[in-house]
């Protein structure tokens, strides 16, 4: 009989390939989405969809006592919202309700995986990288309520639990990078100010991969950063995606002023239609943050991680999916 894994966020783009790289691995797949969720992409695939109540503890207990998992990969999440109260409800609340759902419902979980984010731990400031123990300095809404999801999680001790923090992830169905991607077809390629930057990045495929062996390893407490091991510069991103596309763009620079501005007229707009704008002035902070390098020591260590894909590797693979797809 085959382990059962169930997977919360299962509809995203980081959730299908979780899903992808499971079924590979031979888990019976459980995946968790909403009423609303969009899942054509996924009716082709042999898994058992679940709903859960992730602020009813108790039908959250009922359900996990129900399915019997051996493992649990928490990737649900908002990375857009309209308020800190909603970024904490899903970030943080939810993570805590389903932690204490494990608890109550006494199962024997294996391995409980929390996909956090780079964005907990914050840019570094005054080193080179940042570190798996570096003092959380997360300078977005975003960030603080996924270090507070970390740390509600943290609080039970007697869990088997793994927090992975990836940095900037992108791939095929990626829909944030691809915004900048389709940008670049119209021969415009933007950025805030000319302040120099250290970024780093992780293909979604070694992410997933990295997330499901993490399920089997030997490691059973333990939070580590996830990228591909590469410090890029600032318009590394859109050099290989020209290269790649064989295409010429302007360069444009635009004033950090400017650009608040424009966030906040989103912001207000946003508002009107009762939804979370794209770019707000929370978002610039991590935007235009001067060194988002991180180190992967821990990992490599710990589990043997080796990402397949640099960024320019990667980019080739999910450009030629867009263009396969229809989105290019």
């Amino acid at each position: 009989m085959k382990d059962r894994v169930l997977i919360t966020g299962a509809s995203g783009f980081v959730g299908y390939h979780l899903i992808i790289e499971c079924l590979a691995k031979g888990l019976d797949v459980y995946a968790a989405v909403r009423a609303t969720s969009q899942l054509e992409h996924l009716k082709s695939l042999p898994i058992t969809f679940v709903q859960l109540d992730f602020m009813d503890v108790a039908a959250l207990t009922t359900s996990l006592t129900d399915g019997q998992y051996a493992y649990i990969i928490h990737a649900a999440g908002v990375t857009k919202a309209e308020s800190a109260a909603a970024y904490t409800r899903v970030n943080a609340d939810y993570t805590q309700h389903l932690c204490a759902a494990v608890v109550a419902s006494g199962l024997r979980l294996k391995k409980f995986v929390l996909l956090s984010s780079l964005a907990a731990l914050g840019p570094a400031v005054g080193v080179d990288s940042i570190g798996e123990d570096a003092v959380p300095r997360p300078v977005t809404l975003y960030g603080r309520s996924k270090l507070l999801g970390e740390q509600y999680a943290q609080a039970f001790t007697d869990l088997p639990l793994i927090v992975l923090r990836p940095t900037a992830v992108y791939g095929p169905r990626d829909r944030d990078i691809f915004i900048l991607l389709k940008t670049l077809t119209h021969g415009v390629e933007p950025y805030i100010g000319r302040q120099e930057q250290k970024l780093s990045f992780i293909y979604v495929t070694d992410l997933a991969s990295i997330t499901v062996a993490s399920l089997f390893s030997a490691v059973h407490r333990g939070s580590y950063n996830v990228a591909d091991g590469h410090v890029y510069n600032r318009y590394a991103l859109c050099d290989f995606a020209k290269q790649i596309l064989k295409r010429s763009t302007l360069r444009i620079h635009l004033p950090l002023g400017v650009v608040r501005a424009l966030a906040f007229v989103q912001e207000k707009m946003a508002a009107f239609r009762g939804a979370a704008a794209t770019l707000n002035r929370d978002k610039i902070a991590e935007l235009t943050a001067a060194n988002w390098s991180c180190s992967i020591a821990r990992l490599q260590a710990d589990m043997g991680f080796a990402p397949r894909f640099n960024l320019e590797q990667g980019l080739g693979q999910t450009l030629r999916w867009y263009k396969e797809n229809n989105w290019l």
